[in-house]
């Protein structure tokens, strides 16, 4: 599912360009190009930290900051491309699907979108950047097809827009963050037996300061949550136990040098509680749905890269548990180092969703 949001992109196919995610602890940024028969490679890829507090909560809080990072990272890519795939917050982006008659023209569709949106949302819609996509038939209506609209108040769009142009780049897409999970889910769904189909996949996504559970069956999306867990608290954790600065406790918990108890004492607690979370999450959606089981968790998001958590989360939920890598099929440039990239590779879900919209049909 994808949306612009009225972001100048008309063009029948997308032109070059690059998926930017701005998440709350670094902007990351993903090249890929198409090689052919369905094949894609990874040109390029950067990851720059962000300062603390200059994301909160998908909000924007520091604009130098993030253009400044943006920027870097860009310079460190070595591209000359400029164009960039930009994503939104789920939790900034209001969605809901309507049923409207089948063969409707594109100003009769509008205008039954906007007259649908003043229902379901609960701002002026002179203060909202309002997008829709037919998805398809409805189901069991022939004559009707089924529209998805999605609304996100304009300064959430502007914000994201802002930092790139100040970094010298140019969003042609604003994108939601669940979509280009999804996206990237795709790519991920070829590794799982049959494809993923007939099946219940949960993709935990566990960045800094949030875990995303987003459901999928047959590869559509049938529930997403947020709770407030992240790598945040480890890093605060060893900043705690060992008298480091945010930084230093950040670069040692990637490059390894701590004590010896550090596994132990800081680590072990740290992924015992974030596989509790797991649990929890995902009887959440048993409670709140109708289905009793998944059948495989795919671990997103910068923690997954945390050695033996695969079995950790497998061990404590009894489900076949494995680390996301939508690169895993992909040829890579010789500015890829194949190591470095399937350790970043689950922290890349989004920006790698946001790349695959160069190839987009629409």
């Amino acid at each position: 599912m994808q949306f612009d949001f009225n972001l100048d992109f008309l063009q029948a196919k997308a032109p070059p360009l690059i998926g930017v995610d701005i998440s709350s602890s670094a902007v990351k940024l993903v090249e890929l190009t198409d090689t052919g028969k369905g094949l894609y490679r990874v040109e390029r890829y950067a990851i720059k930290s962000l300062p603390k507090d200059a994301v909160t909560d998908g909000n924007i809080t520091n604009l130098d900051a993030v253009s400044a990072a943006l920027k870097q990272a860009w310079a460190q890519m070595d591209t000359k491309i400029k164009n960039v795939a930009m994503a939104l917050p789920s939790s900034a982006v209001i969605t809901k699907k309507i049923i409207v008659p089948a063969g409707l023209r594109e100003q009769e569709l509008e205008t039954q979108v906007e007259a649908e949106a003043n229902q379901y949302i609960p701002f002026a819609l002179d203060e909202v950047n309002l997008d829709f996509q037919v998805i398809g038939p409805a189901p069991n209506l022939p004559d009707e097809v089924e529209v998805l609209i999605a609304a996100s108040r304009k300064e959430k769009v502007e914000d994201r827009v802002a930092a790139a142009e100040s970094a010298g780049l140019k969003a042609l897409i604003m994108d939601v963050e669940s979509y280009a999970t999804q996206t990237a889910y795709d790519l991920v769904a070829r590794q799982l037996p049959n494809g993923g189909q007939d099946q219940t996949i949960a993709v935990v996504d566990i960045g800094a300061t949030t875990m995303h559970l987003l459901v999928l069956h047959n590869n559509q999306t049938v529930y997403t949550r947020e709770q407030a867990f992240g790598g945040d608290q480890l890093t605060q954790e060893i900043q705690r136990r060992f008298s480091l600065s945010v930084e230093e406790a950040e670069l040692a918990k990637k490059q390894g040098g701590l004590p010896e108890n550090y596994d132990a004492e800081v680590l072990q607690p740290f992924t015992d509680t974030l596989s509790l979370e797991v649990a929890r999450a995902l009887q959440f959606f048993f409670s709140s749905t109708q289905y009793n089981h998944v059948d495989h968790i795919l671990l997103a998001g910068g923690c997954a890269a945390i050695p033996g958590l695969d079995n950790i989360v497998s061990s404590r939920t009894q489900v076949s548990t494995q680390v996301a890598n939508p690169f895993a099929n992909m040829a890579l440039s010789s500015k890829v180092k194949p190591r470095q990239l399937t350790l970043d590779a689950p922290a890349l879900m989004i920006a790698c969703g946001l790349a695959m919209r160069r190839f987009d049909p629409s």
